[in-house]
């Protein structure tokens, strides 16, 4: 029989990698919420159409990567790859547009069928805001803050860089792909296959291209900031002047793009120099299209998503589980006794472990294995008096405490 494993690109989260995931999502839902975010929960899976509008039929996310499949209904689904669409499906499923803005957080897993590499798994895990119906500036210089103010909460703020770019208007945008098209095309042969195709289909994605070839040429490419109009670039300095008041550094990566049409104005990446070559954080932009494009009204929108897998492996303290205590019942009556009394203490917000067998000095010897603070020993004698013998695991110190007050000694000595 072959040996079970998981499949490739999954990853079992064993309790001390758990713990890191759990304080990375517990850490972003509690400052989105300070910001005024509400948690939403989507499907895992959605109609494929979902993403197909909003990913485009071309892209490599919807061609190469999407997990899909015909259910026993005949209906085409896809496990989601990324939680914007399907934010954006609820919105519109649920007729929310008319309570603009709504501010959502989210965590949760995503999969996409790519190669599997450090921080980057097959099914992987994301947190991530949207803010819909803002078209102001100061929308993304909020969000922008929130994402800061949660990998300052995580204790990343020194291995963190800001890069920003504006992706301008529409007007910006068409200029900026005509004067790409124009010095692609000069070079066509010297491109990689896949940025040939992208020459034709959205030029504006050779410019994420990682072939060495691709990235000499885009050394030389136009730059954005000369097709931007003015209302596009005034803009993007309402957006920089509203990070400089806040204090937050930033770098302008002019390269910074995302490819899809609806994507406008501001895009930016929180990276990192601490993992390697994988980078980015947190990545998001401004999206006032994508609503429209999937069938609502033209609304703005702007977000961002990060990598849980990438922050927890950034994480600088070690998430701790809280130390137990270790109840060891003596005897069948003390066995009896010690379920009501564990309950009792559980109820007082204290965790708890029965030692299930062995004699008096095994059970110790594995309640500070399990790295217990205390042990609580109940004997048939303690029982008889309404007491209970606390043991100190750290200090070795022992002593009878009344049962009436086992809780408020344990509390206080947390």
């Amino acid at each position: 029989m072959a040996k079970l494993q998981s499949v490739r690109g999954t990853h079992d989260l064993m309790p001390v990698e758990a713990r890191r995931h759990r304080a990375v999502g517990e850490t972003a839902r509690r400052v989105a919420g300070l910001h005024g975010y509400d948690e939403i929960v989507t499907p895992i899976f959605e109609f494929s159409e979902v993403f197909k509008r909003s990913l485009g039929d071309t892209t490599d996310v919807v061609t190469k990567e999407m997990y899909s499949f015909v259910d026993k209904g005949g209906d085409e689904i896809t496990l989601r790859p990324e939680n914007t669409a399907g934010v954006v499906r609820a919105v519109l499923s649920n007729g929310l547009l008319q309570q603009t803005p709504l501010k959502y957080f989210y965590v949760g897993p995503m999969f996409r069928y790519e190669r599997p590499q450090k921080g980057r798994q097959r099914q992987f895990h994301q947190i991530g805001i949207e803010l819909i119906g803002v078209p102001e500036p100061l929308g993304d210089v909020e969000v922008i803050a929130c994402g800061w103010a949660i990998l300052k909460a995580l204790g990343l703020g020194d291995k963190i860089t800001l890069e920003i770019n504006t992706l301008g208007d529409g007007e910006s945008r068409a200029a900026y792909r005509a004067a790409l098209v124009s010095y692609f095309s000069a070079h066509a042969s010297k491109l990689s296959a896949d940025s040939q195709m992208r020459l034709e289909r959205n030029p504006l994605r050779i410019l994420d291209s990682k072939d060495e070839g691709d990235r000499a040429l885009i050394a030389g490419a136009p730059s954005f900031d000369a097709h931007l109009t003015p209302s596009a670039r005034e803009f993007f300095a309402r957006v920089t002047g509203g990070l400089e008041a806040m204090g937050l550094a930033y770098q302008v990566n002019q390269r910074l793009v995302r490819g899809l049409d609806y994507y406008c104005h501001t895009a930016f990446e929180f990276t990192t120099t601490a993992l390697g070559a994988q980078g980015t954080v947190m990545a998001g932009g401004r999206y006032d299209g994508l609503v429209e494009q999937m069938g609502g009204p033209p609304t703005p929108g702007v977000g961002w998503a990060a990598g849980v897998e990438r922050l927890a492996m950034l994480l600088a303290v070690e998430p701790e589980a809280p130390r137990p205590v270790a109840l060891v019942p003596l005897g069948e009556k003390a066995e009896t006794a010690a379920l009501a009394i564990a309950d009792r203490l559980r109820a007082a917000g204290l965790r708890v472990e029965l030692g299930y067998r062995g004699n008096l000095k095994r059970r110790l010897e594995n309640a500070n294995k399990r790295g217990a603070r205390a042990a609580v020993i109940l004997g048939e004698d303690e029982l008889a008096r309404g007491m209970a013998a606390l043991k100190d695991l750290d200090s070795g110190e022992q002593a009878d405490v009344p049962l009436a007050e086992l809780e408020a000694r344990l509390k206080r000595d947390r």
